[in-house]
């Protein structure tokens, strides 16, 4: 294609989805999403906060939103906010996406105007880490530029179908984004519905094993690879297995805990609604048994 198609190429796009596009903004931080569906708008869970944010539109519009559904560690959120007669997006093969793709990245930074960029897949399988350190894997990697505020905004093909999450900047002229995978658009209709996200949480806040070296050192305690406990979420199920500050998590479905993400792969394999864990309080190992509502 000459450089005069692709720009016809972007203008389409940017004509058939760009009312979609909103700005999120709370407080001083900003953010961009994307109406799927009636009222609904999609963006980072970190562009969020519980009691919702402001939603700009490109008519000029401006609605309160309040959390419909939120997966803090997949980092999406999906806000209820009147939408009116904006046509929601259409989902893309965000599974297909191969080096070499074109893609359109748009966003309305924090309400700022929108902006539409082009730029091609650079590379795929790649992962980062959401707001509460946990791993995203399979993210999309892409050159089309985005000034700060666009994270949460859609990744498009040319035919204006979202294949991807835009969440952020990676290196000089990278952008990583969420693909639209069948799985990820299912997650986004269970948000939307407002059902919990898909797995299972302890709860509990987690230093890495040379902080818990450290700290157990500190108190004159000996040295174990472990993770260290150092807070629990009032009402989640570690608490209510008397997991407590403190408590060294050593292993979990019979294998070592080295790296937080032992733990999430134990928390996402495992079968049922009890986990069994491996627990050094002080100098006694003791066994804790989680569960998990059904």
């Amino acid at each position: 294609m000459s450089v005069l198609e692709w720009g016809e190429a972007l203008q389409r796009a940017a004509s058939l989805v760009g009312p979609a596009v909103v700005g999120v903004a709370q407080h001083r931080a900003g953010g961009s999403g994307v109406v799927i569906g009636p009222d609904r708008v999609l963006t980072n869970a970190h562009n969020a906060d519980p009691e919702g944010v402001r939603i700009y539109f490109g008519d000029g519009r401006v609605e309160e939103s309040e959390v419909a559904g939120v997966d803090v560690d997949g980092d999406l959120i999906v806000l209820a906010t009147p939408t009116g007669d904006v046509v929601p997006v259409r989902w893309g093969a965000g599974d297909d996406l191969a080096l070499g793709t074109p893609v359109v990245a748009m966003a309305n930074p924090g309400g700022r105007g929108l902006r539409a960029t082009l730029g091609f897949v650079s590379a795929t399988g790649r992962l980062f880490r959401g707001p509460r350190g946990r791993r995203i894997e399979g993210a999309v990697e892409h050159t089309a530029p985005l000034p700060p505020g666009s994270s949460g905004g859609p990744l498009f093909d040319l035919a204006g179908c979202v294949v991807g999450v835009n969440t952020h900047r990676v290196g000089e002229g990278f952008y990583l984004a969420i693909p639209a995978s069948a799985s990820l658009q299912t997650r986004v209709r269970a948000l939307a519905l407002g059902e919990p996200p898909g797995g299972r949480r302890l709860g509990v806040q987690l230093a890495p094993v040379p902080v818990a070296r450290r700290l157990r050192r500190a108190v004159g305690l000996p040295d174990a690879e472990g993770l260290l406990v150092r807070g629990v979420e009032e009402g989640s199920p570690g608490e209510a297995a008397g997991l407590g500050v403190g408590d060294l998590l050593v292993a979990a479905l019979g294998r070592p805990l080295v790296v937080v993400e032992d733990l999430h792969a134990a928390l996402d394999r495992f079968e049922g609604d009890a986990l069994e864990l491996r627990v050094l309080r002080g100098t006694e190992e003791r066994t804790v048994v989680v569960r998990f509502s059904p």
